[in-house]
């Protein structure tokens, strides 16, 4: 366990009530961290960090933030250091897309908001946790971006540019912060059986149809993306920075 060991750590996991944050902040707190959940909706945090206390008393506290909310995501920063002291790990999970379809009909309203939510946010957020990292020389921050940041799409442009945006967000900070030892890290996954991506795999026929050119033949879980998390978050993860992980079962290789 030493290795992947992260007692005395403090984690924020934004997006963090379902899916693929939800899982992540659970695998945190089970290797010792004390984590922050945080979505926009107070009671599905607090359900979530009950949870998690149930299993571990005295891990998890919850705190509500709309991550298009600069106010927002400082109280977060500044609520968790109220409770835990300290950030020592930042887990940027939080996106939104709202819109499907052509690059050609998509508003300006829409696309500010994915690029709000899905980068401006990060760089908030790291913005505000950094400079502590930086006083102790130690941190780990990892952006959940997309396999969709690799390649195009003619149904979800504007959410694959994020997400490639995202992974440039890491490999620029990494050269900026990892001197002083805090390592900055993209997690791309493939399909996710999670509500965000529900539309394509909620019947039998859309999963098969989703998998089918995945090497493993089957859609990632939320468990998939935690695993990687825990690497990036603990010692086993200590010489990593700038680096993007892809967990797509196969379906880029």
């Amino acid at each position: 366990m030493e290795l992947f060991d992260l007692t005395g750590k403090v984690a924020i996991v934004t997006g963090s009530t379902k899916g693929i944050g939800k899982a992540i902040a659970e695998r945190l707190a089970e290797h010792g961290a004390k984590v922050v959940v945080s979505s926009r909706k107070a009671a599905a945090c607090e359900e979530v960090a009950a949870a998690i206390n149930a299993k571990h008393p005295g891990a998890a506290i919850g705190v509500p933030a709309n991550i298009s909310s600069k106010d927002d995501l400082q109280n977060l920063v500044d609520e968790t250091r109220a409770a835990f002291g300290k950030i020592d790990v930042l887990v940027c999970n939080a996106a939104s897309n709202p819109y499907y379809g052509p690059m050609s009909g998509i508003s300006d309203e829409a696309f500010h908001k994915i690029l709000g939510n899905n980068i401006v946010s990060n760089h908030w957020l790291i913005q505000m946790v950094a400079p502590e990292m930086i006083e102790r020389k130690d941190g780990a921050i990892i952006v959940i971006s997309s396999i969709g940041g690799l390649r195009g799409s003619g149904d979800i442009g504007a959410y694959c540019i994020s997400k490639a945006a995202d992974m440039q967000l890491a490999r620029n900070l990494a050269q900026e912060l990892s001197p002083n030892n805090i390592r900055v890290n993209c997690i791309a996954p493939g399909l996710v059986k999670t509500d965000f991506a529900r539309a394509l795999w909620e019947t039998p026929e859309a999963e098969r149809r989703s998998s089918f050119g995945n090497p493993l033949r089957r859609l990632g879980e939320p468990d998939d993306i935690a695993g990687a998390a825990v690497f990036l978050a603990s010692r086993a993860g200590a010489w990593m920075t700038g680096q993007t992980i892809v967990i797509d079962g196969g379906s880029t290789s």
